[in-house]
């Protein structure tokens, strides 16, 4: 049954949100106006910020503890957008709760974290997937099909940049580093096109603004197929950078080359006050609703809720491998060493 024909049936996935933040908002946006789901709650410590956007969706059910709403039969899905700390008592109560789980990455703070959020999956029938969008962004499929289809050869170096304005780094980095944050895109990306396992890394990070947690940082993973693999994350550009995010990878192999380029918006305003690249790929909004990869991540999850089928485009232990990687690159980037990982 195609996604198509599914948003036409009448069976309906009654969603809940935990976490109204910025992202937090673009779900129920997108959530709001979709076939197939009814956004059924709201959930924020915050009571204006609940009433404003319960009353923007028209969502009755309303709540300031997740525990409540956990315990309210009348929702199916939950997504946990909340900040990072809160990613493992959220998600582990909802899937006792009897919840399925949508968990916007980093999966946690810690891999001890995702062990714990791992062992709480396994027992229970509910499903859980952590919201790697980039898995979903078409351009990355593509790339992962001719990859998979031998077109590059054995894969011998990935170098993937993703950056973005210092604006937007002050929103976010007393919560989580660039390269822990944006970094993992692509470090997942990486072992997901490679199929290997990293056994080293070595990382260094700046930290020209106030905040927190380092603005950027790079690191390069050896992984045990013998490839290199550097990871460019650095959220100190221009505030006046024109366009959203500046994101390409480049997959070097034995027989070919392979170029994704997910920073280019394909849309140029020029007016008064400049020239502005909104976004059109990751979740734009227009003709009254929101667009783009995004919706298809969620639509896939409700899809998999739906038909009762496990998601697998990407599995809880793979979100745990990356988590693990990053951890590994931030602790070199304070020791100024390499730090090595064994198997598991």
């Amino acid at each position: 049954m195609t996604a198509e024909s599914l948003e036409s049936q009448t069976a309906v996935v009654r969603w809940g949100v935990i976490g109204l933040g910025f992202f937090g908002e673009v779900h129920a946006d997108a959530l709001a106006p979709m076939p197939g789901i009814e956004l059924a709650a709201l959930c924020t410590r915050r009571p204006d910020r609940l009433a404003e956007l319960a009353d923007r969706y028209r969502v009755p059910r309303r709540y300031t503890d997740y525990h409540d709403l956990l315990a309210d039969p009348a929702v199916d899905v939950v997504s946990v957008t909340t900040h990072i700390d809160d990613h493992r008592d959220i998600t582990i109560d909802a899937l006792a709760a009897g919840k399925h789980v949508l968990l916007e990455k980093p999966m946690a703070r810690s891999v001890e974290d995702c062990d714990r959020i791992l062992e709480a999956a396994g027992n229970t029938d509910r499903f859980f997937m952590v919201g790697h969008i980039c898995r979903f962004d078409p351009r990355v499929a593509l790339a992962k099909e001719a990859i998979d289809a031998g077109r590059v050869g054995k894969i011998v170096s990935m170098h993937a940049r993703r950056n973005l304005s210092k604006a937007i780094g002050r929103m976010v980095l007393d919560k989580i580093s660039a390269l822990e944050g944006d970094g993992i895109h692509d470090a997942d990306l990486m072992l997901w096109f490679s199929a290997a396992r990293p056994v080293s890394v070595y990382a260094q990070e700046v930290h020209p603004g106030s905040c927190k947690y380092p603005d950027g940082g790079w690191a390069l993973v050896r992984l045990d197929d013998g490839s290199v693999a550097v990871i460019e994350s650095v959220w100190h550009l221009p505030e006046t950078t024109p366009y959203q995010i500046d994101a390409r990878m480049e997959i070097l192999g034995t027989e070919g080359a392979l170029y994704v380029n997910c920073g280019e918006a394909g849309l140029e305003i020029h007016d008064a006050g400049g020239i502005q690249m909104p976004d059109t790929m990751y979740w734009p909004h227009l003709l009254g609703g929101r667009f783009g990869i995004l919706r298809q991540e969620l639509r896939y999850f409700a899809d998999c809720v739906a038909r009762g089928e496990r998601p697998d485009r990407i599995t809880p232990e793979e979100s745990r491998a990356v988590v693990r990687l990053m951890h590994a690159a931030t602790r070199s980037s304070q020791t100024g060493e390499v730090v090595q990982l064994t198997a598991e």
